[in-house]
């Protein structure tokens, strides 16, 4: 049998909470998701006056961050390499994404779930989803 670590919901609500104030202080609104080690959704907020597409956008990054272990970005950055490049249509599934701002959280060296942000510009979405995975692990 394998057991796998999950986040929970009180952790999912430290992240949601802790990506709500930084949004807010900074007068922004994007859609918060957070997801389990399989990438399934456990919690989402849409803040008012984010973006209707940035629903499906956060919730893909998340799982695509917890799927692929690494953050969404960096697997974009690959797929769109010059040489090495790839269609993300080889991984037959087309939640995944390679936008920025979906980043796993690790426990122990593991995958445990998975933080995004969509709806602020790439570089943005990242900074503030790594503070809601700061919020989870400490």
């Amino acid at each position: 049998m394998i057991a796998t670590m999950n986040l929970d919901h009180s952790e999912a609500q430290k992240a949601i909470a802790a990506i709500q104030t930084e949004l807010e202080r900074r007068g922004k609104a994007a859609v918060i998701a957070v997801a389990d080690a399989h990438g399934e959704l456990i919690a989402l907020l849409r803040l008012d006056g984010a973006p209707m597409a940035s629903i499906v956008i956060a919730t893909n990054k998340a799982w695509t961050a917890a799927r692929e272990r690494q953050p969404t970005r960096q697997l974009g950055q690959a797929a769109r390499h010059a040489e090495t490049g790839f269609d993300m249509a080889y991984f037959g599934d087309r939640r995944y994404i390679g936008w920025g701002g979906g980043l796993p959280v690790f426990k122990d060296g593991k995958v445990v779930g998975a933080v995004a942000v969509s709806g602020l510009p790439e570089l943005e979405d990242i900074e503030v989803a790594q503070i809601g995975v700061n919020a989870i692990t400490g």
